[in-house]
């Protein structure tokens, strides 16, 4: 951990495993590694201290799923995260947002996305490959849609939402549980019913 909290209040903490889990479950059938506020080591060094950075939600395509202590680059085919989110909370400060941004943007990051819950200001930076420019993404371009991740980004009175490619919103894990379970229920009960009537 980089020894600060995951988040500073719960909307922050709510948007960050809402982002981790939908996008952990839009990507559960292919290789990609999905994290939360997991260090992040693009490179080795031979004296402290390694650049780092924890984002709040990281997208690594390539990568396989699982546990991790933190994500050292070059113990992962040296792939870079994709995608990066940063959910801002009243004590980040814009210099350190630029900092952030000028990390990812050295290291590899080929979109990153910054939303803050009390404001509702959202701005993306976004590239098609590392060799290219950064073009800004703001609210005036929604909705818009990820041209890696493939979901869209809307924003509405109460702030932003995010939706899957199918144009489901994403959802507070309970909710995903919760749907996820009745549709179990529905298909054991479907099966059940076409028991009974083979016997």
């Amino acid at each position: 951990s980089d020894g600060k909290p995951m988040a500073d209040n719960t909307v922050q903490y709510r948007w960050i495993v809402r982002l981790v889990a939908n996008l952990r479950y839009l990507f559960k059938e292919q290789t990609v590694f999905v994290a939360g506020d997991l260090l992040w080591y693009p490179q080795q060094v031979t004296v402290p201290p390694a650049p780092r950075q924890a984002p709040d939600a990281m997208v690594v395509f390539g990568r396989p799923p699982g546990e991790r202590g933190s994500y050292k680059q070059w113990e992962e085919d040296n792939i870079a995260p994709q995608v990066v989110f940063e959910i801002l909370s009243p004590s980040n400060s814009a210099r350190e947002m630029l900092k952030k941004q000028s990390f990812y943007r050295e290291h590899g990051v080929l979109e990153m996305f910054f939303y803050d819950p009390d404001s509702h200001d959202f701005w993306g930076l976004v590239r098609p490959n590392q060799q290219e420019e950064f073009f800004p993404v703001t609210a005036l371009n929604f909705p818009w849609t990820s041209p890696i991740l493939g979901i869209r980004f809307e924003m509405f009175e109460e702030g932003l939402e995010v939706f899957y490619p199918n144009g489901e919103r994403f959802k507070d894990p309970e909710t995903l549980f919760e749907e996820r379970n009745q549709a179990q229920q529905e298909r054991n009960q479907a099966q059940q019913e076409r028991n009974q009537a083979q016997q």
